[in-house]
């Protein structure tokens, strides 16, 4: 396969803009509070919740590893599940530099090490975002259905202002360039020059489509239900380290994990600033619909992603710099048997 040259400059100018990101929004989470009173409520933290949280983050990673398998084996790739492993935390570990390379790197290792073209394995990866975008959508009915006061609350606090124009505006550009690549497609239209774009995105297209070809449904909804799980927990427990929210409800639990994606989609660097503001608002939210003090719930939220964030971000470290060598030690011993021609 035929690499593409990156571009520093480039790659550069969007590790400052992320870095510019996270600067921004940690800024606006930490203005006007003081923050000896995070400090003084992170000294009395139980950090063995903190610990426990870590264990299903980092199960998470497993679950996900053998799930992509499963959508790789209709395609005829059949690969171990370490180096499905150490090709997502190597994904994850970019994510941290450059936000959203991740999911590239990730296909690229795997096609270093087990052969899968990248537009293949790059087409799962769209998929699988498909599905966690479903289970998101349903822990935010979940939220909806227990936890509604603290949503208006939060929507009210965030500023978060929906433009039905700008929808309308997004459907009608995805609706043009779907025409427009099956006309390409179909030869309607002669571009000589789309030909390898076209073929790449056949080869996504046919990644996404083989959810349909699974051979082992169940087991991917099982491993899909174990993923969400794993993450819940790691956001759920966190909680209990902390006195002031030890009595948070199961159902506060969804909505810190549907507060804590809405912080990790905004590309900051490792979701920092963003995130912390997401809980900063998400706690003011929770704590006003109990009745509590927003300024009080504004420092817990701080608190919490003060130790939540660097966990996360310790898992993608950790596991990513293994992952390195593990990588390269199976890409060389499939070089040594001749599966790679250079």
């Amino acid at each position: 396969m035929e690499k593409k040259q990156t571009n520093p400059l480039k790659s550069i100018i969007t590790i400052v803009i992320s870095l510019a990101f996270a600067g921004f929004f940690l800024w606006l989470a930490l203005r006007g509070l003081d923050f000896k009173v995070i400090q003084k409520s992170l000294a009395k933290a139980n950090y063995l919740w903190v610990l426990f949280a870590s264990v299903f983050g980092m199960l998470a990673y497993w679950f996900r590893a053998i799930r992509w398998n499963l959508l790789l084996e209709p395609m005829g790739h059949q690969i171990s599940n370490s180096n499905s492993l150490w090709s997502i935390s190597f994904g994850y570990l970019m994510n941290l530099t450059i936000p959203r390379s991740g999911e590239v790197a990730r296909a690229t290792a795997l096609y270093g090490v087990e052969g899968v073209p990248v537009d293949k394995s790059f087409g799962t990866i769209i998929l699988e975002r498909v599905v966690d975008l479903i289970c998101m959508l349903g822990f935010l009915g979940l939220t909806l259905i227990f936890k509604y006061k603290a949503i208006l609350s939060f929507y009210e606090n965030s500023g978060v202002n929906i433009n039905p124009n700008k929808i309308l505006i997004g459907f009608l550009i995805l609706a043009i360039g779907t025409i427009l690549f099956f006309a390409l497609k179909k030869k309607l239209i002669a571009v000589p020059f789309l030909g390898k774009v076209i073929g790449f995105i056949d080869g996504i297209f046919l990644g996404i489509t083989s959810i349909f070809k699974l051979k082992q449904k169940g087991k991917f909804i099982i491993y899909t239900i174990g993923i969400w799980i794993s993450y819940y927990f790691a956001a759920y427990l966190v909680c209990f380290a902390l006195p002031e929210t030890s009595d948070f409800t199961i159902a506060d639990g969804f909505f810190i994990i549907v507060v804590g994606t809405l912080g990790m989609i905004i590309p900051a660097s490792g979701g920092i600033g963003a995130f912390n503001l997401a809980m900063k608002f998400g706690f003011m939210a929770l704590f006003i619909s109990m009745g509590k003090s927003a300024e009080l719930g504004g420092e817990m939220g701080l608190t919490y992603s003060f130790i939540s964030l660097p966990l996360q971000i310790v898992i993608m470290l950790v596991m990513g710099l293994i992952s390195i060598p593990m990588l390269a030690k199976a890409r060389n011993n499939r070089m040594s048997h001749g599966e790679i021609k250079s």
